[in-house]
Order: C-alpha cells, then structure tokens, then sequence
C-alpha cells in the first residue's frame, strides 16, 4: 500500500506551484482530481513547446492525475462539487485572496460540509497583509525576495533563476504542510486551512543571506558564481569550458593546494585560513586562473576526486539529462497516454526502500474523467 492510497485531492489549482505539490501527492498514491472550468482554466495548456499536442509546461506539472469539468459559479456544478468535497481529504486552489469566498468555497463553507476536509490555498502574498489580494508570479516574487539582488555578476543586473524557483519551493511546502495536517488530523479527527504565500517561501529561503544580515547587518551583493562566505568557491574556465569548484573545508583547501602545486599556499598569509582567502580573493582567483586554464575538464575532474574535492562540469540542459549518473539512477521516466502517445518526464526524487511510488497516469487532457465524477459531463 503507497502511503497516500486512501486520500482523495481535489485540485482547483493551475500554472506550477500547487500543480507541482499535488502532482507529489499523486506519486505518493493520492487520488487527485483537477477541478477545471469547461473550456480550461490554466494557461499553461497554452504554453509550448509542445509534444503531441500538449504543452511540455502543463506536462512536467500533472502525471499520476484525473481531470473533471466543474463550472465552479454554475448551481448545479457548485452543488457537485461540495458533494465531492464531502468524500474527500484535501482540497488545494491558488485562486486569488478572496475569490473562492466570493464563490461560496472557502475553507469556513468547506468545513461546513467536511469537518475533516484539509484545505491549502496557495497564493503569491497569503491571506494577510497589504499585498494580500495582488496576484504574483514566480518572477515577481523573486525580485521582491531579494533572490534576484544577490543573482547573477557583480557588474551585471539583478537575474532571476533559470527555473521559476519560487513556484518549484512552494510545491514542496504544499506537500510538507499537508503531510503535517493529515498527521495532526489522526490525532484530532479534524481538518484545518493551511495559508502559503510564495512570498513567504521564498523569503525564508534566503538561507545564509538573510541569517548575515539578520545577526550581522551584513547584506551579500550579487557574486557571480562565486560564494559569500567560502573561497575558492566559483566557475574557473578550463582548457575545454567551464567547470565549478567548490573548496569548502580547511581540509578540502590543502588537498586542493597539493592538487594544483601550489602547497606553499597552505601556509601564505594571503590565503591560510577561509577568512584570509575571502579577504584576497580578487589575487587567489587571478593566481588560479592560468593554473585551471591548462587543463581540461576531464583532466580536472579526475583530479578532484583523486583528492575528494567538490566539483562538476557546467552542463548544458542535454548534457544534464543524459549524465551517466542520472542514467544510473533511473531518474527519467515514461508514462504512456491513449491520446496524445508517450510522456517522458523526470521521477519523483524520493527512492525510500519500501515506499512504493509508481506513475500510472500519464497528466490528463480537459475534462478526461469527467464521466466518473459528473453527473451530467459537460464537453
């Protein structure tokens, strides 16, 4: 038995953050049910590039899914829906702060009808604040976090992630803030509103960056690849392309300066502590810089793990799908859909001994299962 086999999700959400958490939920064994209104309601169905058809965005967001038509501000369709939502667990929506109230579908008329109903709502501010009836998007929640400040060159403007990383962090808060609510529910036998902002996410993300400056007034400006704290820690170019080195230790330091032929360097005043090296980075990274350049990647790499120091190729997209290594982990998985032919996509990361994850759904086209929910299918 998966761990989720006996949840019932009703999923009102679209785009990727609450798509993405509930898509998890699914690999764990959860029946999830997308609610969308006749004719589509998320836009990303319109996001190519596509693949038989169907947009590759919606596609990396939705497998081990059903999908049911449901005109949530028809009566009829409303009256079905709280019929579903009295056999169910969850319910998961990122519509706009307040809109789901105005629908007679919040969390108080919910619980009306399910008691043990689990409700998480997913918005760019929460249900709180100035902002809280704003829309915002991943890219936006990233340039108001501060991400956007500390990404990208110092001489460079400020850079969003090349994956909407915002949205990616939410989907696994949508996960842990369910889990933990199906827990506390076996206990109480009740359900509860869970508010997430993509905001808050991404805020309390900001991991070493918001601790130096909240206990050292120390704002962290844009780098570049290399780190705040740690040298040498940044992209070095090698005789072939880029490579990253990460000397994270003392430890990891003097193996490196063995590495390169530099063990003089252990004990130079420039660079014989991580303090030192940050404080003369500027001269240890132009010393390093021909010494990496002689060398290819390959010749690099084989050094490294000679010396067990961090380090990796800066692959493109290609290069990093088919890595051995992700080969070796079984990490790209197919799914295939009667409709629209075969579905490649990359597996759940979670490889638990006996857990049980399985992909039986490829994600579903509008309205596929409506004739096992719906009482009159709409088409």
């Amino acid at each position: 038995m998966r761990p989720l086999e006996n949840i019932r999700v009703l999923d009102l959400s679209r785009v990727y953050a609450a798509p993405a958490g509930t898509m998890m939920l699914g690999d764990l064994g959860a029946e999830v049910i997308r609610v969308e209104q006749p004719g589509g309601s998320d836009s990303t169905r319109g996001w190519g590039p596509y693949a038989g058809g169907q947009s590759t965005y919606y596609l990396c967001a939705n497998r081990n899914k059903k999908s049911i038509l449901l005109d949530l501000k028809d009566e009829a369709d409303h009256e079905e829906f709280l019929e579903l939502v009295r056999e169910s667990d969850i319910v998961v929506d990122n519509f706009k702060t307040g809109d789901l109230k105005r629908m007679g579908l919040d969390y108080a008329q919910l619980k009306a009808v399910n008691p043990q109903i689990i409700h998480c709502s997913v918005t760019g501010f929460g249900q709180t604040g100035p902002l809280a009836f704003e829309p915002g998007f991943d890219p936006v929640i990233q340039a108001m976090s501060g991400l956007m400040d500390v990404t990208g060159e110092p001489d460079g403007v400020a850079t969003k992630v090349g994956v909407p990383t915002a949205d990616i962090l939410t989907s696994h808060f949508v996960v842990i803030g369910i889990l933990a609510a199906l827990r506390q529910r076996d206990f109480t036998g009740e359900g509860q509103y869970i508010d997430l902002s993509l905001l808050d996410v991404q805020v309390s993300s900001l991991a070493n960056v918001s601790s130096a400056y909240l206990n050292a007034d120390f704002v962290s400006k844009r780098l570049g690849n290399r780190h705040n704290n740690v040298a040498p820690y940044q992209v070095f170019d090698c005789a072939d392309g880029p490579l990253m080195f990460c000397v994270g230790t003392e430890g990891q330091y003097k193996k490196f300066c063995q590495a390169i032929g530099r063990p003089e360097w252990m004990t130079d005043e420039r660079f014989s502590d991580n303090a030192k090296r940050k404080a003369n980075e500027d001269e240890l990274v132009r010393l390093l810089t021909p010494i990496i350049a002689a060398k290819t990647r390959d010749e690099w790499i084989a050094i490294l793990q000679e010396h067990k120091i961090p380090g990796g190729r800066v692959n493109s997209i290609t290069e990093a799908l088919e890595q051995p290594q992700v080969m070796a982990r079984d990490l790209i998985g197919e799914i295939e859909h009667p409709a629209y032919g075969p579905v490649r996509f990359v597996k759940n990361p979670l490889q638990h001994s006996s857990l049980g994850i399985e992909y039986e759904l490829a994600p579903p086209v509008l309205g596929e299962h409506s004739h096992l929910y719906v009482k009159q299918p709409k088409g």
